[in-house]
């Protein structure tokens, strides 16, 4: 197989500028000024999708795309089933980084983050606001283990269908949610001739936020 030469594969990036004289002294702020430009955009289908980046066992990182379901000032608030990789990567370091790109927007914003599981009530609140056909699939799936075929989830779906029609579903013990609290966020917007702006914010001592600018 020949490679392809990505070389001449390139684009301008020109559409905004982030300046210190224009950004909020909070980045949670920061966040919900560009997650409200990403939901509000035509161009981008789904604002709150992220990737997230824990360590395994073999101290390599793994990369995942997951929904982003809500945040506050403490942090991003995300659901998983306790029991795959990423899931038990997060019970082993309670760290992970999550990352935002709006190509369209230009724009990436980095999060490191401790991790923790939040209230087993919020979990159950969550589950059951979803679409039954959501709450079936959490059940029935054995995330990140292997499985014989696709029919083996075909099957488990129509006896737990069978099992509760017309009953509420329990939460799955191994699933829910968990909270990512940032110590750095990082906003990357894309500027020409590859000088883009790198905006860092640091806490400091649990309750300041340190502003500094990167070299792209």
């Amino acid at each position: 197989m020949n490679s392809e030469n990505l070389h001449d594969k390139r684009k301008t990036y020109e559409k905004s500028q982030l300046i210190e004289t224009e950004i909020k002294q909070n980045p949670i702020e920061q966040f919900r000024d560009w997650f409200l430009d990403a939901e509000n955009s035509s161009e981008v289908s789904e604002a709150n999708a992220m990737a997230i980046s824990t360590v395994e066992q073999d101290g390599c990182p793994r990369t995942r795309m997951v929904l982003l379901k809500s945040y506050n000032w403490e942090g991003f608030i995300f659901y998983t089933n306790y029991e795959s990789r990423k899931g038990k990567s997060l019970e082993r370091t309670h760290k992970a980084c999550l990352n935002f790109f709006w190509p369209s927007l230009e724009r990436q914003i980095i999060i490191k983050a401790n991790v923790e599981r939040i209230a087993e009530n919020l979990s159950d609140g969550y589950f059951h606001s979803r679409p039954k056909g959501s709450q079936l699939g959490a059940a029935v799936s054995p995330q990140s283990q292997e499985i014989p075929n696709r029919d083996f989830l075909e099957n488990k779906l129509k006896d737990l269908e069978k099992k509760f029609e017309n009953k509420e579903i329990p939460r799955p013990e191994n699933w829910g949610g968990y909270i990512a609290k940032p110590y750095e966020i990082e906003f990357w917007q894309g500027r020409p001739n590859r000088l883009h702006d790198r905006i860092i914010y640091t806490l400091e001592d649990h309750i300041d936020w340190k502003i500094s600018r990167l070299a792209p």
